[in-house]
């Protein structure tokens, strides 16, 4: 049984420290009666780092919730700037939609007035036409007699 239990103390100090024991110091936890008050010490102490372990681990989780929230601060912040610019440009492209429409309608009335110009033109350069032939032959009625008159007493 003596060996049973240097193996249970041998493989309760591995477990413990993570380092193999020799003999001599098994020997001496087993003589002195220390090893359950190792273990016991070893537990207390391994509990202790247990929980200051898990106090750390919860610090750092603190720590990057508080640095989450900063962030979604920060980009609340971001959408917030992006809703006053797009309400602003919001106004402007209803401001441009407003003058496209307008432009749109002066360029129909003028497409109008130019048809309407270019009918006035064709129709004004026929009317000169017209009138010029007319003062041209108007023109012959009335010097015709007189050349003919000039021509009649020259001969």
């Amino acid at each position: 049984m003596t060996a049973e239990y240097k193996e249970t103390v041998e493989r309760r100090y591995f477990t413990i420290t993570g380092e193999k024991a020799n003999e001599e110091l098994i020997e001496n936890l087993i003589s002195s009666g220390e090893s359950e008050t190792f273990l016991q010490k070893a537990i207390q102490d391994q509990g202790r780092g247990q929980i200051l372990d898990t106090i750390s681990e919860i610090q750092e989780r603190h720590d990057a919730v508080k640095e989450i929230e900063k962030n979604l601060i920060e980009l609340h912040q971001v959408f917030l700037d992006m809703a006053a610019l797009v309400e602003a440009q919001g106004q402007q492209l209803n401001n441009i939609e407003s003058h496209v429409a307008h432009a749109s309608s002066f360029v129909r009335r003028g497409t109008g007035q130019l048809q309407e110009a270019r009918e006035h033109q064709k129709s004004s350069r026929k009317w000169t036409c017209i009138a010029i032939g007319l003062g041209a032959c108007v023109l012959l009625l009335i010097l015709f007699p007189i050349l003919s008159s000039v021509l009649v007493h020259v001969v």
